[in-house]
């Protein structure tokens, strides 16, 4: 074998493992690049993932917030109204004639017999005749005038002592009413 042949064999050796490496290399370019790409992808489903799970967060917060909103403007609307109710319907009661009160002031005063058998009875400006004139009657004898007190209506009984006192003044009915029909609102808004 001459110097020829020795140098084309290890020409051909050459360029046969050049061939290997480059096979090799371009193989090992394609599992990177695949590899790479899946790793792409995994990250772009995560990152897709993780977006659309803060979306959904950020949406459910928005309309947790919006019917916050709506269900307070719904209470404050109904607050407002009854309020405007509360201060018509005392109205409507001062307003009232005579006999309406003496016949109101009667009834509570008998409800008052329950609690405090004997005392003093205030009343409105407005009802110190009519109220005088409804403690003259034979049950009633056990009261006696207290004081003309600032109210809209009704009475408030004190015993002699000055132990026990009831108000039974149409403001404190309304009260009762309009705090009841406000717990009512907002339980039903909020349940």
């Amino acid at each position: 074998m001459g110097l020829d042949a020795v140098i084309a064999e290890i020409k051909e050796k050459g360029r046969h493992e050049a061939e290997t490496i480059v096979n090799e290399g371009s193989a090992r370019k394609d599992e990177i690049m695949n590899a790479a790409k899946q790793e792409v992808e995994k990250i772009h489903l995560t990152v897709r993932d993780e977006v659309e799970k803060n979306l959904s967060h950020i949406i459910s917060q928005e309309e947790a917030a919006a019917h916050l909103i709506v269900k307070r403007q719904v209470l404050n609307a109904q607050k407002d109204l009854m309020d405007q109710v509360y201060k018509q319907a005392l109205d409507k009661i001062v307003s009232m004639p005579e006999s309406f009160h003496e016949e109101a002031i009667t009834s509570l005063l008998r409800k008052a017999k329950e609690e405090i058998p004997k005392g003093r009875v205030s009343c409105a400006a407005r009802d110190e005749k009519i109220l005088k004139n409804v403690l003259k009657q034979s049950e009633f004898s056990a009261y006696t005038f207290g004081s003309v007190i600032d109210t809209d209506g009704g009475i408030i009984v004190e015993s002699d002592d000055g132990q026990l006192q009831v108000d039974y003044s149409y403001r404190t009915f309304l009260n009762q009413v309009w705090e009841s029909g406000l717990k009512d609102a907002s339980d039903s808004l909020f349940a």
